[in-house]
């Protein structure tokens, strides 16, 4: 079986965890690895809590199943960290990105049982910063392929923009650079 990295995206409906993971998996398809992104989520209301999740091989494979167990978890919304066992089924020595503002120290309480290398962001603040919205879902993926390899930011940066052009795409991709170099 080929090498496949399943990555979960955990956010709240309307924060663009499903724009993330197609957006992660076109960044792929750019460097010629193989894609499934879908979306695990039912009558759910703007808020509720939303999975997407990314497929990457660099062969072809069949698997079409929900990613139970991930070898990363991305993590839009930190509010999720009390209500949503965010780690559940982590392959051991997965990675977990999350939008995360506070010490490490504070974020790790979340993650204590946890064979996981764990990274945050400070998500919101650049994306109030960067983008005047509350929209850190690229961004979040910037700070993904830096701690990851998984995609170079740069085929990320360059389907972000195609699929929103001007100055939304401009303001998303100075983002993403920025968490880029900011997640620890």
């Amino acid at each position: 079986m080929a090498d496949i990295i399943d990555v979960r995206i955990n956010g709240r409906g309307g924060q663009g965890a499903v724009t993330a993971s197609r957006l992660l998996a076109e960044a792929a398809i750019l460097e010629g690895q193989y894609v499934h992104a879908f979306p695990s989520f039912g009558p759910e209301r703007a808020g509720a809590p939303v999975t997407s999740f990314t497929r990457i091989s660099p062969e072809p494979f069949t698997v079409k199943t929900e990613v139970t167990e991930p070898d990363i978890v991305v993590v839009i919304d930190p509010t999720l960290l009390e209500s949503v066992p965010v780690a559940s089924g982590l392959k051991p020595g997965g990675t977990i990105v999350v939008n995360f503002e506070g010490e490490k120290d504070e974020l790790m309480k979340y993650f204590e049982e946890v064979d996981a290398k764990i990274y945050k962001v400070a998500g919101t603040k650049i994306a109030m910063e960067e983008i005047g919205r509350n929209v850190p879902n690229l961004l979040m993926l910037g700070a993904l392929t830096k701690v990851s390899g998984i995609v170079k930011v740069e085929s990320l940066i360059e389907v972000t923009k195609k699929r929103f052009a001007g100055p939304i795409g401009e303001k998303n991709a100075k983002a993403i650079e920025r968490a880029y170099n900011e997640v620890n």
